[in-house]
């Protein structure tokens, strides 16, 4: 008669502390990577910003370099946003002056972007954007389509009074924002921002994929 009581009912299973696995995955070593990692989140904490370098010029007659709050807006936005303001100019409201100053500067190899401020309205004094359109190459329509709609949240219909522009001059990119603060920050940390490194590369040639 067989003893049930004393026959090995274990009979290919180790009893051992060592061998048992903890939810059917069987020892793991502390030094393995763990595959359930996501590779997209992995690489993107290891991408690096590309930092713009701007160029802000500010068109007034009033203003100084201690009382500029339309450049100061421009500034603090590229600021907030990781970039550097490599030069910082203050105008007089004077055609020649403005255009010398902006063709200066996008030829600049420092300068990725060049920002004006003030002279976008259709005042007589307002020069900025006569002054900055014969030094473009290719103009961005799109960018002052944009800015104006989403000013207009701000200020309604009144936005139609501003001449904002931008384009491409030397391979550089350059935008006419108005002096208002509000106006200039909205521009700045809602599109130049995004926009800018793209356009230059694009402008250089260093990107052949079509906008």
């Amino acid at each position: 008669m067989v003893d049930f009581q004393s026959r090995d009912t274990n009979r290919g299973r180790s009893t051992s502390d060592d061998d048992v696995s903890v939810d059917g995955q069987g020892d793991v070593d502390p030094d393995e990577p763990d595959s359930s990692e996501d590779p997209a989140a992995a690489t993107a904490d290891h991408e690096e910003t590309t930092v713009i370098s701007a160029a802000v010029v500010s068109v007034s007659d009033t203003r100084t370099h201690d009382d500029d709050p339309g450049g100061e807006a421009v500034v603090d936005a590229f600021e907030a946003a990781g970039h550097d303001v490599v030069t910082r100019e203050v105008l007089r409201t004077a055609h020649d002056s403005v255009q010398q100053t902006v063709d200066t500067l996008v030829r600049r190899e420092d300068v990725t972007v060049v920002v004006t401020t003030g002279g976008t309205g259709v005042g007589p004094r307002a020069v900025t954007i006569d002054a900055v359109h014969p030094l473009i190459d290719k103009g961005l329509p799109g960018f002052g389509e944009l800015f104006r709609r989403r000013y207009a949240e701000s200020v309604g219909t009144d936005a139609i009074g501003t001449r904002a522009t931008a384009g491409i001059a030397e391979a550089t990119p350059v935008f006419c924002l108005p002096g208002d603060p509000d106006a200039a920050r909205l521009g700045v940390s809602e599109i130049v921002v995004e926009q800018a490194e793209r356009l230059a590369t694009l402008a250089s040639g260093d990107d052949t994929s079509d906008a």
